[in-house]
């Protein structure tokens, strides 16, 4: 198995897509707008995919945090609140905050599952500090790291009521990112103790089953590469420090934060220690490359899948969608109320 995951081209597998994917047997999928047009499409595309692996709990990503980032969109699918809303909310409710988020994380993963959908890339982890890149934002869940690890928590445990792994990212921490790592490397020149702050909310959910890293240099523990690409940074800081064993994943290799062809930033992130690799924009020549260049997947790396994929598919609470809508939509009411 190629230690990636690999997108597609559009709405339907192409057959080029159908023969490569069936050669390299990549670990999974992300999916983007550019592969969503309906329910019914949708489940007929990830069908498609577990039919060509037969693997029931395949790996099948999408970025459906709320807000901006959503690429599941109306009308065919309930627009959700920016993450942000619910750190409005813990401000002055933090209890009903929780359930508030659990609630709304919850709805997410019926609209994911239903649709083949067994992986989101969602909670945000990262605590943002004054003069941040906006790329976080309004999707952070706070600036205190005790909140974000709470609603953090509560996202995961939400989603997973609905049959759908989370993935909390971008390990160790984006939040001091004075640029967008989609255009530029950002680098963080804090201090080891400073970073503490940044880390606290991920080693709070160090259980959590899969994670994502950062493409961002972090002067004080290695002045040289990005995490992605940092065996000190992989090793050291996120599997002891933090203490994170779940399967660790490269954010998009294909951003701007990093240098080289698709394929070398890949096999450079692999050898430093990410489990698997994240490569978004289908690109078959990109691909092809990072399949012939990447080592065969290792038995931690699949022991790591296994394990963040076996409760995929498995809902433990079958509430009606009309009811969970609605107890969310009182909680989000006392936003307003108290704004």
């Amino acid at each position: 198995m190629t230690p990636a995951i690999f997108s597609l081209s559009g709405l339907e597998l192409t057959a080029d897509e159908r023969a490569f994917f069936a050669d390299a047997q990549p670990a999974g999928y992300v999916l983007f707008g550019r592969n969503v047009e309906d329910r019914e499409q949708l489940r007929a595309l990830t069908d498609s995919l577990r039919e060509l692996h037969g693997r029931d709990n395949l790996l099948v990503s999408i970025d459906q945090e709320g807000g901006r980032v959503a690429r599941m969109k109306p009308p065919e699918w309930d627009a959700y609140p920016a993450p942000g809303v619910f750190a409005q909310l813990y401000h002055t409710a933090p209890a009903s905050a929780i359930q508030a988020i659990r609630t709304n994380a919850q709805l997410l993963a019926f609209d994911l599952a239903e649709v083949g959908i067994t992986v989101d890339y969602h909670p945000v982890l990262d605590t943002p500090v004054e003069g941040a890149d906006n790329v976080i934002g309004d999707r952070a869940l706070g600036n205190d790291p005790m909140q974000v690890a709470a609603l953090g928590r509560a996202t995961l445990d939400g989603l997973a009521r609905g049959g759908v792994v989370g993935c909390i990212k971008h390990m160790p921490g984006h939040g001091r990112a004075m640029v967008d790592s989609h255009k530029h490397l950002p680098v963080v020149d804090a201090s080891e103790a400073e970073l503490e702050t940044d880390m606290a909310p991920f080693a709070r959910l160090a259980d959590a089953p899969i994670a994502m890293t950062a493409h961002i240099r972090y002067t004080a523990w290695d002045a040289a590469n990005p995490a992605t690409q940092s065996a000190f940074v992989i090793s050291e800081i996120i599997r002891k420090r933090i203490g994170f064993d779940g399967l660790l994943l490269s954010d998009d290799i294909d951003m701007q934060a990093l240098e080289g062809t698709i394929p070398e930033r890949s096999a450079r992130a692999i050898a430093a220690g990410c489990d698997l690799v994240l490569n978004c924009w289908g690109k078959m020549d990109d691909m092809v490359g990072t399949a012939e260049v990447l080592p065969a997947m290792s038995d931690a790396t699949r022991k790591r899948l296994d394990r963040a994929m076996a409760d995929a598919g498995k809902a433990s609470d079958q509430s009606p969608r009309e009811e969970l809508l609605a107890a969310r939509d009182a909680f989000l009411a006392l936003v307003e109320e108290r704004a």
